[in-house]
């Protein structure tokens, strides 16, 4: 390989196409057109004089040198993403892009204040994307199990229980989200043991339980929020099938880069279980 020849941009592309497996997914999510994207990677083989890709009717396909490549090139990604923030660096508070599900979310964007002079802003990402923090998709994650990526860091935070609220024990029924791919585990719970008591179903939690607090029925929630609402009562004991550890996760290197760091402490301090 001619190293004067290669250009980091189209090298950023291919790993994007190995990443994703597909020359469409990796257009869309590089915002480059399709048939530039199939010139640069003709291009970029090219300059490599090795045979990269498998083309067919099912897309790309890596070949064994192309797997050999995505593999000495993994570190791209970080090097371009700590580049950005040594840039943004002098430019204000940097955004950590956070992963989390909708309830935590919600709960941390609460609890967190901003600094008089804050090293960083918190960014939420969609709380149903699929994100790889190994990769660097997401700069935190707070997670259901501990990551199984060696390059991964965690920390367990607190154990998360749930249970059903009402404004009553005289309200029957319960509000869920409608039954489908992508539920979390508490709606695909109440789907499976009570999906003949749904009374009505909502377009997204919070939705849910602003009708559980007009009485429209009952909802199952994190103890964390559901204790938290005062018109709501706690009308079960913890649901034992949905308890489950909390774990915050970020990337071995990037922990260290001081907005990630004080974004770690801040979000441990806020999730931490009593008595830590």
């Amino acid at each position: 390989m001619n190293e004067s020849r290669i250009s980091l941009d189209d090298l950023s592309l291919f790993l994007e196409i190995a990443a994703t497996g597909s020359l469409t997914g990796a257009a869309e999510r590089c915002g480059v057109p399709l048939p530039t994207l199939s010139r640069r990677m003709a291009r970029f083989e090219r300059s490599t004089g090795r045979t990269l890709f498998l083309r067919g009717k099912a897309g790309y396909a890596l070949t064994a040198e192309g797997r050999a490549l995505a593999s000495e090139a993994s570190e791209l990604h970080e090097i371009r993403a700590r580049l950005s923030r040594w840039v943004d660096a002098g430019l204000g508070p940097a955004p950590v892009r956070i992963t989390a599900g909708f309830w935590t979310s919600r709960f941390l964007a609460m609890a967190l204040s901003p600094a008089p002079h804050p090293l960083w802003l918190p960014a939420f990402v969609p709380s149903n994307a699929v994100l790889d923090l190994a990769r660097r998709e997401a700069d935190i994650g707070i997670r259901n199990r501990p990551p199984d990526s060696p390059r991964l860091a965690r920390r367990r935070l607190r154990r998360v229980e749930h249970a059903i609220y009402g404004t009553g024990p005289q309200v029957t029924g319960y509000v869920t989200l409608p039954k489908g791919p992508g539920l979390a585990a508490s709606q695909r719970w109440l789907h499976e043991t009570h999906g003949d008591e749904i009374a009505t179903t909502a377009s997204d939690p919070r939705l849910c339980l602003d009708l559980a607090l007009a009485g429209f029925g009952r909802v199952v929630l994190p103890c964390f929020i559901g204790e938290a609402e005062p018109h709501l009562a706690r009308l079960s004991e913890p649901i034992a099938a949905l308890a489950h550890d909390e774990w915050l996760v970020s990337h071995h290197e990037a922990r260290h880069d001081p907005p990630i760091r004080a974004a770690l402490d801040a979000i441990a301090a806020a999730l931490a279980a009593p008595g830590d």
